[in-house]
């Protein structure tokens, strides 16, 4: 059936529905080729093609991609895949005409427009579509999925309310889902306070980017009182997870989070001084809520309980929470006057170059490996339908989309969730891949075009690493290096690598106190979950996966008998054919 060409405006087109709900469009397709085109309210108004084929309710995300205004162009293109179209109609009449399908993954081949019944309804979505200059997608924002935590703002409320004067102009939500799954991830409706220490990573949803910080701390200057400033000024003073005393004053006067220190008490330990004692970051072995004294290795109860909790938080609030943890981790939040003279330096990565900061670098070894096993677990572990497992591994790579430069910024963190989609036992798993491509196509190509070769080049010492658009740099490299393990490959590229790997670490060292105060301007407001926050921490891990009797072996051991298991699980999901 051919489309109608009357005129390019793709308002007036019968199979153009504007603002129309994922629900309401999969519930209008009733037969294979059955497609229409609407404003998707979760992806701010953006052009989508909802499709029908081979039984399933398919969403494509059309990209609009801006242009610079010159006579004889359009001031924008729209792309599907890899084609790009001067507008929307002409996208929609190739594609149906030519019976070509709209994705190489699913095959879909759109052929019967449902015609739009009544008038489009207007909402502030259509604006977008229909090329407002302040809602124009810049061209780098092709590749890129806004489930940041700079779209949390936006969650728990309707996207027709229409935003404040002091709301960003484009709408923001969460990363696209492709197929008609229902949402692996939950939204809660308390993150709200968390956007304001967020507009870092705004500048990939804006036709301007924010002025970049001022390179002086705003911790040097004073405010009107005369008092002088405190790095606890960066974090909004906050009851710890464990809870504070009654009786201990307003919020004013309220202790601050274990997350913030001092920074006049900084200001004093500025110096290198002699160092006195190996440094560890990790907190005491203090009880853990989810765990009892003593525990068996993955115990069913446990693993229930931590899919449930982790289903509650949006990828935004998992990745701040990971952050906070890494922070922790690595020294560079939370360090204590004790911890700077023990250690003579001022922050974990300063101390992570250091021939006596040895201790920290096999902590942070143990800690990187323990969260890609659980990742890999969370993915092996899904004995059920084969959607269950596609949808597990899109809620990983959401996870990790938020926590990628510009976003959360947390590296570390990006660069465990990688390993666990990278292993072995998960990129096997052929029939779960293929599925995550067919119903989540744009979580699946977010993950083979930006987050493989941002994670390469991040291995190789290449990778964004300014303070600002990163808050935790990757450490992992580096920390390899000093512990003694030999760079892969040939020798020359080795080499390379060994030199960008060690110029990479002087350079963290140098930018510690702006990596502080990155990762403190994102935590600004944050009330973490303090069961979520313990299941991130390096010994709660531990002990899910080994437990309280198993935590003790060599490491070596404990990784080899791991990853044993994770074959197992991998060869009955998918055996060997």
């Amino acid at each position: 059936m051919q489309v109608q060409q009357d005129g390019e405006d793709f308002a007036s087109q019968p199979w153009y529905h504007g603002p129309l709900s994922r629900q309401k469009a999969e519930a209008l397709l009733q037969q294979d080729g059955d497609f229409l085109v609407r404003a998707s309210r979760s992806q701010g108004g953006h052009p989508v093609i909802s499709c029908r084929w081979q039984g399933s309710a398919l969403h494509f995300e059309v990209l609009r991609v801006a242009l610079r205004p010159r006579p004889g162009r359009p001031t924008a293109l729209f792309q599907l895949e890899d084609e790009r179209f001067p507008s929307l109609p002409s996208l929609v009449r190739s594609y149906v005409t030519g019976q070509r399908p709209l994705s190489q993954a699913t095959g879909a081949v759109a052929s019967r427009p449902v015609v739009r019944q009544g008038p489009i309804r207007r909402s502030f979505s259509e604006d977008t579509l229909l090329g407002s200059p302040a809602r124009v997608e810049l061209p780098r924002a092709r590749k890129r999925s806004d489930s940041q935590p700079a779209g949390l703002d936006h969650m728990g409320r309707s996207r027709e309310d229409h935003p404040g004067p002091g709301d960003s102009a484009v709408p923001i939500c969460a990363l696209p889902r492709m197929g008609s799954d229902p949402m692996l991830l939950k939204t809660p409706a308390s993150l709200g306070c968390v956007i304001d220490s967020l507009r870092a990573s705004d500048g990939q949803l804006h036709a301007k980017a924010p002025t970049k910080p001022p390179r002086t701390p705003s911790l040097l200057l004073h405010d009107a009182s005369g008092r002088p400033p405190t790095y606890c000024e960066l974090v909004p003073r906050v009851p710890s997870a464990q809870g504070t005393p009654p009786g201990h004053g307003s919020p004013e006067t309220e202790a601050p989070p274990w997350w913030e220190a001092n920074k006049e008490e900084e200001e004093e330990n500025r110096s290198f001084a002699r160092p006195k004692a190996e440094v560890s970051f990790w907190p005491p072995n203090n009880p853990f809520c989810l765990l009892g004294p003593q525990n068996r290795p993955l115990e069913p109860k446990v693993l229930s309980t931590l899919r449930d909790l982790f289903l509650e938080h949006h990828p935004g609030s998992t990745a701040l929470h990971l952050l906070l943890v890494d922070c922790q981790a690595t020294g560079l939040l939370g360090v204590t006057k004790a911890q700077r003279g023990a250690m003579g330096v001022a922050s974990g990565l300063e101390l992570l170059t250091l021939p006596h900061g040895h201790r920290l670098r096999l902590e942070l070894l143990e800690r990187h490996e323990a969260l890609a096993l659980a990742g890999a677990l969370a993915v092996l572990g899904c004995a059920g339908p084969l959607e269950e497992r596609a949808a597990t591994l899109r809620g990983l790579v959401e996870l990790a989309l938020a926590l990628r430069p510009g976003a959360a910024g947390d590296l570390p963190g990006l660069a465990a969730v990688m390993g666990a989609l990278l292993m072995p036992q998960v990129s096997r798993l052929e029939r779960t891949w293929r599925q995550l491509r067919r119903s989540h196509t744009e979580a699946a190509l977010a993950f083979e075009q930006e987050l493989k070769p941002l994670m390469r080049a991040l291995d190789e010492g290449a990778g964004p690493c300014e303070p600002g658009e990163v808050a935790l740099p990757h450490v992992v490299p580096a920390v390899r290096l000093l512990e003694g393990e030999e760079l892969p490959g040939p020798l020359d590229e080795s080499c390379e690598r060994l030199l960008r790997t060690l110029h990479r670490a002087r350079q963290m060292a140098r930018d510690a106190p702006k990596f502080r105060e990155a990762a403190a301007r994102r935590l600004r407001g944050f009330r973490p979950n303090p069961q979520l926050r313990e299941a991130l921490t390096t010994g709660f891990v531990q002990r899910l996966l080994w437990g309280s009797r198993g935590v003790g072996a060599p490491q070596a051991t404990r990784l080899e008998k791991f990853q044993r298991v994770l074959s197992v699980l991998s060869q009955r999901l998918e055996p060997d054919v």
